[in-house]
């Protein structure tokens, strides 16, 4: 446990990504099984943690401390780990306890698996709190980073692997293919990394294939785009998504080759067809498309009760086929592709799937003429642009496909709470809820409309915090509301209607544009202008 808290604390202060990649194989080629395996759940969400969940932290730590004492700590450090991990009193520990080393992560999974099964939350309490007692301050942050599934340093499940693949010599691509067949402590992956057995049988098993992706277009670049020579549909504003049907079932995979299954279950129904299809996960039916929003409502959960899937419907719209049943088709050409995907879709006859247009153009203005209408609806994001004759290869293939976005919308709006936030950022404020002002029979008021925390450089991040501290007016918890003085131009890609917000509107992907210092509040936009471009 002593050498994975140190991993976790490099991976959060790790200033890049391939940093955090070293310290990964480091970590791979010095630890044995089978904590590098309980480890590498961890990292990639995988460790079942069992009853080990925040409330249970919170009830320990308050019968050793006082309750108000610790809610205060909690308040100004912003993360339930570090503080506990900083206020655990060290008079409390036990002599027997001290003199024990902190447990590995295999017996740690193996004693919280046993725990779970005695009546009661007193074995789990008591086993955590002699761990705690047993460990200095880094190695309790990562025990209980561990234990309750919060780890947020900055290292995705997609980076993990890319380390994986660096550590062992091996593509990554193989590595993904077979995730879905492996679990923890993970043996079978391990065995076949270390060469000591061949790589776990991918052939005729619902795997996820290394997606293809597309390159934005450069500024001049669609001059270059001619219908001889090039396939145009539109940038559907959903999920990228990819199904796979084999011997072992039906899956449904997210980007990064997360199992999203269990969230979609109208969508993975058994089918006799087999293969794997690439497309764009949106909420609505194909004759009746619903804005990203709704498909929110979707996304991230583990299950999905009837009442969500009737009230919520999702579908998919495919534009590639990878393979059709046993035959491997990413080395034929986007036509042939095309016409396999095709009649593929007639098999299926499944009224949650569709196929994505083809569109027919004459120049690159008629297609610049398109972009600049993906607004109208809201549903559009824009428009794909791809190379006759392209194999699906992995990755971002310059010069194969290509991505046009339609034009951010930008706002000026007014800080009114602000949130410390996760990780590296858990001592600075860097979560703002902004507004826009609305008129009300009290006159102008602001109104929230969206969320953002990201778009600010270190420097800028320093100065909104110490702006936070200096114009704090209340405080609800870890929230402070803010003295309505400050604007920022935020950016966005869409906004929508949304019945949890009071301005009745909620903007997609906010993020900082500018920090307007030389703005008044009063100058910042109403709310009548972010209407006119609701669901556009």
């Amino acid at each position: 446990m002593i050498r994975f808290a140190a991993l976790l604390e490099h991976l959060l202060y790790a200033p890049g990504r391939n940093t955090k990649i070293e310290h990964l194989v480091h970590w791979f080629h010095t630890t044995p099984m089978p904590d590098v395996g309980w480890g590498l759940a961890a990292l990639v969400g995988k460790f079942n943690s069992h009853r080990a969940k925040p409330a249970l932290i919170r009830q320990l730590v308050e019968s050793r401390i006082d309750a108000e004492l610790f809610a205060l700590s909690y308040d100004f450090v912003g993360d339930m780990a570090e503080t506990v991990a900083l206020i655990w009193p060290k008079d409390t520990i036990r002599e027997a306890a001290a003199n024990t080393p902190p447990p590995s992560l295999s017996v740690i999974a193996d004693d919280l698996a046993d725990s779970a099964t005695q009546s009661g939350m007193d074995a789990t309490k008591t086993l955590i709190a002699h761990w705690l007692d047993a460990s200095d301050a880094t190695t309790r942050w990562g025990l209980l980073k561990l234990i309750t599934g919060g780890l947020r340093v900055g290292a995705s499940a997609r980076l993990v692997r890319l380390a994986l693949a660096k550590a062992y010599d091996k593509p990554v691509e193989d590595i993904e293919e077979i995730w879905p067949l492996i679990s923890p402590p993970y043996h079978a992956l391990f065995d076949w990394l270390n060469d000591n057995a061949p790589r776990p049988n991918a052939e005729g098993k619902a795997v996820f294939r290394p997606l293809m992706l597309a390159h934005p277009l450069k500024d001049g670049e669609i001059d270059t785009i001619s219908p001889k020579d090039w396939m145009v549909e539109w940038k559907w504003d959903g999920a990228r998504v990819q199904l796979a049907s084999g011997d072992d079932g039906v899956r449904l995979f997210s980007r990064s080759g997360d199992d999203i299954s269990s969230g979609f279950p109208e969508l993975v129904k058994p089918m006799s067809w087999q293969g794997t299809l690439d497309g764009e996960l949106l909420a609505g039916r194909p004759d009746d498309i619903a804005p990203f929003q709704m498909l929110q409502q979707r996304l991230n959960r583990k299950k999905t009760s009837l009442a969500m899937i009737a009230k919520t419907p999702v579908f998919l719209r495919l534009y590639d086929i990878l393979f059709d049943g046993k035959t491997d088709l990413r080395q034929e050409p986007i036509e042939i592709r095309r016409k396999r995907l095709k009649a593929t879709l007639c098999l299926l006859n499944s009224d949650v799937m569709d196929l994505s247009p083809q569109l027919n153009f004459t120049s690159p203005q008629q297609l610049d003429d398109w972009r600049q209408q993906c607004r109208e609806g809201g549903l559009i994001e824009g428009l794909m642009i791809k190379a006759k004759g392209s194999t699906y290869a992995q990755g971002r293939v310059k010069g194969k496909w290509y991505k046009w976005k339609r034009d951010p919308l930008t706002a000026d709006v007014v800080l009114i709470y602000a949130q410390r936030g996760h990780g590296k950022r858990s001592s600075f404020f860097s979560d703002y809820t902004f507004a826009a002002w609305m008129n009300s029979e009290d006159g102008r008021v602001l109104v929230p409309v969206g969320k953002a925390y990201s778009g600010f450089t270190d420097d800028e991040l320093k100065k909104l915090d110490a702006f936070v501290r200096a114009n704090t007016v209340q405080r609800f918890g870890p929230v402070r509301e803010l003295a309505k003085t400050l604007v920022a131009e935020v950016a966005f890609d869409a906004i929508s209607r949304s019945s949890r917000h009071k301005s009745g509107v909620a903007m997609r992907f906010p993020r900082f544009l500018r920090i307007r210092w030389d703005k008044l509040a009063e100058d910042a936009d109403d709310l009548d202008q972010l209407m006119t471009w609701v669901d556009r």
